[in-house]
């Protein structure tokens, strides 16, 4: 529990002024590296003609679609002619089309999904012209919607998507991803453009060892939220994740950003009422942190990860009574598919964060964890707003936000306001959208796969943990998220279409419709608060809003749980 405690611990105190720093890129006020970065983004303005003048959300929205459909384009001909390109001294040959399709669109969206190992199946210019490059700009454009989100309910300007996107990447993701990746090169992992050598083994055998640019990959991969790895069995591996320290370093990397997200959301809020405030010393005080309103949805989604937290270690920790009957001991809990240098502790953490962070990295392989166990994970990237990924995850929390306002409003018979803004049939036909978009991509890919031969040879394992595997590999995709369960035979065109499906739409549908909330919210006129104006910036609606993200969360989710990890649970304890 102490190392748990010592991670969060260290998250919260880096959180806050990140947050902040964050802030100040966002709406361009002074930092203390603007004698350095300014000058750099002055030249990355005038090679590439930003001129920097506000897009609106229609414009910015278009922008953001073209430039990433660029770069889908240009990556996914690196990925079908590498074995033509430089940087390829193991010889690799080219990618598969539709295995090409699903990896170039993964890494585009920050699922960073793979249905490759990429020792073997990517080249050095593949790992760095595509996969690094894609993790800068694909955490750059979550980032860049949610700055333009953010602005937009706080009633300033939605901002021009270019300069959101040089600005987070020249001055939070190079310099902090650079200082991660020193760090990971001395704990030991891999940083060389070296072909893969060969060694001899105690036992007298030959071995392949593969090496590569493995510490830049890996640092921009945490800090970013992106997942994947360089190795197929990921941050499992010691080149990958060498020590606690590593372990402790990548966690902290994964939570940094979504959280200061956050922070910053609370700060813009803040900024517009901060004379007010200051005059109420006691109160504004604890308003410089967070803001209100970024402290109640930072403790909403705290409350959402250590509930899950809590089950995934306690699970982990009381064993498997299959395994205790095999003659296994069980007393130190399950240790099934877990490194030993980092015990339930350290695994339980990892796999909360980096599925409610939606990073998709692994340090132990969620295939092997008990049924509680794996059940939180795939809920967390259900529910799609726990912390979630670099600016999506803030933006998909505030749409239950939106919706817990309307619920409370038709109780009381009020039209529902937030941020001093009525809430209207236009933005809750947009909030409805975005959060039923995500649960029907999971359970309408799922049910296609277990009622198509295509999909169904992709599943390896009978009964419920067939059909966990299953909801795991769309839920995954659709919540941008990467990891996996590894069970199935997905590198099929059936699975690599499918789930690039869901990861594009997943992606993209939600983010348009979002950034329409922000422009329709930043048009609004402000309404003077009244008696009966619901408060939602304290302890009362924080709790109202887990509860409704839970309730959502049962209503369209339960029975296909109950189908999977939960009849799993119960065939094993009962």
């Amino acid at each position: 529990m102490l190392q748990i405690i010592l991670t969060l611990a260290i998250f919260v105190i880096l959180v806050i002024p990140m947050g902040k720093y964050m802030y100040h890129i966002a709406t361009k006020q002074k930092t203390f590296a603007d004698k350095v970065f300014n000058p750099i983004d002055r030249f990355f303005y005038k090679i590439c003609g930003i001129k920097g003048e506000d897009m609106g959300w229609k414009k910015y929205a278009l922008t953001l679609l073209l430039v990433n459909g660029v770069m889908v384009l240009v990556g996914y001909g690196i990925l079908r002619l590498q074995d033509l390109l430089f940087l390829n001294p193991n010889g690799i040959s080219d990618m598969e089309p539709t295995l090409s399709f699903n990896t170039i669109i993964s890494f585009m969206t920050n699922t960073n999904l793979q249905h490759y190992s990429g020792e073997s199946g990517l080249s050095y210019a593949a790992q760095m012209c595509v996969i690094i490059f894609m993790m800068f700009t694909s955490a750059a454009t979550g980032y860049a919607a949610c700055m333009a989100f953010c602005r937009g309910l706080a009633g300033k300007k939605i901002g021009n998507f270019y300069e959101d996107m040089v600005r987070i990447t020249t001055r939070i993701l190079i310099p902090v991803s650079f200082l991660v990746g020193l760090l990971l090169v001395s704990q030991g992992t891999p940083q060389t453009l070296h072909a893969n050598f060969t060694i001899e083994t105690l036992e007298g055998n030959l071995q392949d060892i593969a090496v590569g640019p493995v510490a830049a990959l890996e640092s921009i991969k945490h800090l970013g939220t992106n997942g994947g790895g360089f190795f197929g069995a990921n941050s499992t591996t010691p080149f990958e994740n060498p020590t606690v320290i590593t372990n402790i370093a990548e966690m902290i990397s994964m939570m940094l950003l979504p959280g200061a997200c956050v922070v910053t959301f609370g700060h813009m809020l803040h900024d517009k009422k901060k004379a007010k405030q200051a005059e109420k010393a006691a109160v504004g005080s604890k308003k410089l942190i967070f803001g209100r309103q970024g402290a109640v949805v930072f403790g909403a989604m705290a409350i959402l990860f250590l509930v899950g937290l809590m089950i995934c270690y306690n699970s982990e920790l009381a064993g498997n009574p299959v395994i205790q009957d095999m003659g296994v001991d069980q007393t130190q809990g399950s240790m099934e598919g877990k490194e030993v240098r980092f015990g339930i502790p350290q695994s339980a953490l990892f796999t909360t964060v980096t599925t409610s962070f939606t990073t998709g990295t692994v340090n132990n392989m969620h295939d092997t964890l008990t049924p509680l166990g794996g059940l939180v994970p795939l809920l967390h990237m259900m529910l799609n707003c726990v912390f979630g990924g670099k600016g999506v995850g803030l933006m998909n929390m505030i749409m239950y936000v939106i919706l817990a306002v309307f619920i409370c409003g038709l109780m009381v018979g009020r039209t529902p306001e937030y941020l001093n803004k009525k809430i209207e049939g236009k933005e809750m036909k947009l909030v409805a959208l975005c959060i039923l978009i995500h649960p029907l991509l999971i359970l309408g890919f799922s049910a296609l796969a277990v009622a198509v031969p295509a999909g169904l040879e992709g599943i390896t394992n009978p009964g419920f943990h067939g059909l966990t595997q299953v909801l795991y590999e769309y839920a995954s995709s659709a919540a941008n998220n990467g990891s996996g369960f590894e069970g199935l035979a997905d590198n099929t065109a059936f699975w690599n279409v499918t789930a690039g499906l869901a990861m594009f739409f997943g992606r993209y549908i939600a983010i348009i419709a979002q950034l329409a909330i922000a422009g329709s919210m930043l048009a609004k006129k402000k309404v003077n608060e009244s008696v009966g104006t619901l408060r939602t910036d304290n302890v009362t609606f924080m709790i109202i809003l887990v509860f409704i993200v839970y309730i959502f969360a049962a209503l369209t989710f339960f029975p296909a749980l109950a189908l999977g990890p939960i009849a799993e649970h119960l065939s094993i304890w009962m």
